[in-house]
């Protein structure tokens, strides 16, 4: 061969060593990643895994490490997997946390344009209610937040005639939120103050549904 030919072989071999050490270090991503709400999960091959069957009586660790066996939740939870055999109750509260920071800052901030897919009606109205009110009174909120301290699965029901599964979570969330009126002065909060808050949200989704997102549709404290 001649030099010329040796000199490519050389830079080929550079180059394909380049892209398998990038893949090690970087990983992969399949098409466009959004933040991840609640969801049953939006990769084909996820949707078609299926837990291995259990012998009979056999108790589902995926359930009853969150609620009780046997209770009332148990059962729903159970009937959702039944309906949708790729629900994971440990991967939807996953999702649930990242849910929690998303739709609380858009709330704070003031606009509701990147969850709005995310929330049911009258979440939405209540929400805007608020925001409306608060743009009145000339004031803005800075927060910053700082994570989430507490994560429980309160309760879940399945109504099978609709197919829809609804479960609820509490969360004890920390943040730091600065209220300023018009003038631009400091009329509550601390931006070194970490606040801590008790929220109870109730999300709700078709199981078997094509759209994998859950939906805020009731919040409490």
């Amino acid at each position: 061969m001649n030099s010329a030919v040796i000199q490519l072989l050389v830079l080929a071999a550079i180059a394909v060593f380049l892209i398998l050490r990038l893949r090690s270090v970087l990983g992969t991503r399949d098409g466009f990643e959004r933040p991840v709400l609640p969801v049953a999960t939006d990769r084909p091959a996820e949707r078609l895994r299926v837990e291995p069957p259990r012998a009979p009586g056999t108790p589902d660790n995926d359930i009853i490490d969150h609620v009780a066996d046997g209770s009332a939740a148990a059962q729903a939870l159970g009937a959702m997997k039944v309906a949708e055999p790729a629900f994971r109750v440990g991967d939807f509260l996953r999702g649930a946390r990242g849910a929690y920071e998303m739709i609380l800052m858009a709330f704070h901030r003031g606009d509701l344009t990147p969850v709005r897919p995310f929330l049911g009606p009258d979440v939405i109205h209540s929400f805007e209610e608020t925001i409306a009110a608060r743009h009145a009174q000339g004031l803005t909120v800075e927060a910053t937040f700082v994570g989430v301290r507490e994560l429980v699965l309160d309760d879940a029901v399945y109504t099978a005639a609709t197919r829809t599964g609804e479960v609820t979570v509490r969360f004890v969330g920390e943040f730091t939120l600065v209220v300023h009126d018009k003038d631009g002065n400091v009329v509550e909060g601390s931006p070194t103050e970490i606040r801590r808050q008790r929220d109870v949200w109730t999300f709700a989704r078709q199981m078997g549904s094509a759209d994998p997102n859950w939906q805020l549709v009731a919040t409490s404290e």
